[in-house]
């Protein structure tokens, strides 16, 4: 295999760092001179989280997994850990934060860091343990609406040796914290923009830049561990294969897991042996029986045989050719990196990373209407513009509350009402989402999150103001974001509005539904003029559709498939296959794909032109 076609690339925030020698080689390689000596405390590693939650969902936007004060308007229980400072005298602390609700009022994401010796504790101690100094003097996250290098003052160490960290939340309102930086320097040259340099400067600190890049080989590597994904991984093992699926959050499902609580629809299909396994009952989104449907799903998985990497998070590949040669990813509390080779990979990302990274065809927004005839006078709404645009569904964060026994206050939220408005409201459901085309679903992804928590926080808080609500608290607010749409990687087929609605048949079906087609986006409601809640629906019905392989693999990329909300179709074409059970159909067909690629020696198109029929034949269509 010649060198000069093999390229290895990492990537963050949608900008990488190519080279034709493997990555190692120049990690670390910054642009600028920037600040090495001193003592670096990433939050992801942190011994004890307390009430603080491990963000993972905006590392290629930001350049971290950052610990979260996700209180609902409770101060979070303290993080806490222990670095070794090498030398005594006086330190200059740095962290790294932001201000996620800037204006003219109190930062909600407000925190304290406390720096202190740490002290041996008693075994059974009941009272609580009184801090060895007191805490950095200014407010963290209560500056620049940015991530960003706050500074914290200084410290002194009176002498080498252990100290410790705690994070204290003085809001319960999502403040955030990357890494705090210990340095001898006043104004330490710090890297923040350029995440591929952030990247390569963590791992330099950490000692990670030194140590070798553990290697794997599998039959097929899978990345996202939503419904999608699982399914696909579980049904290429049970053929034999050797199957890692990697996942960036500690729990599969994706939408359907307890981290988001979506309950799964649509129909399985030829499926429901695989799907039952992983799938949820029908509970009201947001509901805590999510909590049940995910012990089945991890237990599920755990015994499946499949190579399980939950809280890896894919960054990178290395491309031959027009083929994936290997995936990286990163583990999240360490911050090693496990490098994954297969002759086929599956994306089942939702975000479509992998084709994104490897050069693969791929589309964001709606189609002009022109172009797959999905037309204003023939279908009824006008899903397809005029012209092209960036408009796609939008991403929701669910939430829900309870009655109580006893009067329960809230706090005010001043910094939450220009998006909520006047808007009152005790719990949310799928219609809370927010898609404007002035936000992208993949770069704006925080600021789309935090769009939403402002808009629950500021409607329960307008709802507590009437006298029948004043029993009423918040009971669940979730902090990862159901996402619905952004790339879709384009195959040999694109997927349209006219296929569901035509019921064309294919002789590559691999997938069937029959759920109505589903779009819809915001519009101002009544007057009120808020920008997160859905008012426009096409909702059509009229039997069952069918979806062809030829939208499960790159037309490009030669040895990808896709899994998920990222196949081949138009924007107008989403709108029915994209729930949860016949993206899971999706899984299971690529994952047979994958088994077919291995028996008879053949890429994922060899499959469609050579062997479909057997393809078929085990998807149940012989």
């Amino acid at each position: 295999m010649s060198m000069n076609r093999r390229m290895f690339i990492r990537i963050v925030g949608g900008v990488g760092l190519t080279s034709t020698v493997p990555f190692r080689y120049v990690l670390g390689a910054g642009k600028t001179a920037l600040s090495t000596s001193g003592v670096l405390v990433e939050a992801a590693s942190f011994a004890k989280q307390g009430g603080w939650k491990l963000d993972t969902q905006h590392y290629q936007q930001m350049g971290g997994c950052y610990l979260l004060a996700h209180g609902m308007g409770k101060p979070v229980a303290n993080a806490r850990t222990t670095v070794e400072i090498p030398k005594s005298g006086r330190w200059h602390v740095w962290v790294r934060t932001r201000d996620w609700c800037p204006g003219d009022w109190q930062a909600p994401g407000r925190f304290k860091v406390h720096v202190h010796r740490q002290t041996r504790r008693r075994p059974r101690r009941r009272t609580p343990r009184r801090r060895n100094g007191a805490p950095l003097e200014p407010d963290f996250g209560a500056e620049g609406e940015r991530w960003h290098w706050q500074t914290g003052g200084t410290v002194n160490i009176a002498s080498p040796g252990t100290v410790e960290v705690e994070l204290e939340d003085l809001t319960g309102f999502d403040g955030r914290c990357d890494a705090i930086y210990f340095s001898r320097e006043a104004s330490p040259n710090l890297p923040n923009d350029d995440l591929v340099e952030l990247a390569a400067w963590k791992d330099r600190l950490s000692g990670r830049v030194g140590k070798e890049i553990k290697e794997r080989a599998f039959d097929v590597v899978i990345v996202g561990g939503g419904i999608a994904g699982c399914a696909a991984a579980l049904v290429a093992r049970l053929k034999g294969l050797k199957v890692a699926l990697i996942q960036d959050r500690p729990l599969f499902g994706g939408n359907a897991s307890e981290e988001v609580r979506v309950h799964t629809i649509g129909i399985s299909g030829k499926c429901e042996a695989i799907l039952k396994t992983i799938d949820t009952p029908h509970y009201p989104n947001g509901h805590a029986d999510a909590k049940k449907a995910q012990r089945k799903r991890e237990a599920t998985m755990a015994a499946s045989g499949v190579d399980c990497f939950a809280q890896h998070i894919a960054i990178g590949l290395e491309k031959d050719g027009d083929r994936i040669a290997g995936v990286e990813a990163r583990e999240v509390t360490t911050g090693s990196i496990h490098r994954f080779r297969a002759p086929v990979f599956i994306d089942a990302t939702g975000d479509g990373w992998l084709g994104y990274w490897a050069g693969a065809d791929h589309r964001y927004g709606r189609e002009a209407h022109t172009e797959f005839g999905e037309a204003w006078e023939k279908y009824g709404d006008l899903w397809s513009p005029d012209t092209p645009d960036n408009r796609v569904l939008g991403t929701s964060v669910l939430w829900n509350s309870e009655q109580t026994s006893e009067r329960s206050d809230f706090p005010g939220v001043p910094w939450a009402m220009p998006v909520a408005k006047g808007h009152s409201a005790i719990k949310g459901e799928w219609y809370w989402e927010y898609s404007a085309q002035t936000v992208h679903q993949i770069k704006d992804a925080e600021h789309i999150r935090d769009h939403m928590l402002r808009a629950i926080y500021g409607s329960f808080a307008n709802a507590k103001k009437h006298p029948k609500n004043a029993t009423v608290a918040l009971k669940w607010v979730a902090y990862v974001a159901g996402k619905r749409e952004s790339r879709r990687l384009m195959g040999d087929y694109i997927y349209t509005q006219a296929d569901m609605l035509e019921r064309r048949e294919f002789p590559d079906t691999v997938v069937t539904e029959r759920r109505a087609i589903d779009l819809h986006y915001q519009k101002a409601l009544k007057g009120a003029k808020q920008d997160f809640l859905s008012w426009y629906m096409f909702y059509k019905t009229g039997g069952d559709y069918y979806v062809p392989f030829r939208c499960l693999y790159s037309r490009n990329i030669a040895n990808l498939m896709m899994a998920g909300r990222c196949f081949s179709c138009s924007h107008a074409g989403l709108g029915g296959p994209r729930n949860m059970r016949t993206l899971g159909q999706m899984g299971v067909a690529t994952g047979l794909a994958a088994a077919v690629c291995k028996k008879r020696g053949v890429l994922p198109r060899g499959v469609y032109d050579k062997h479909i029929k057997e393809l078929r034949a085990l998807a149940g269509y012989a």
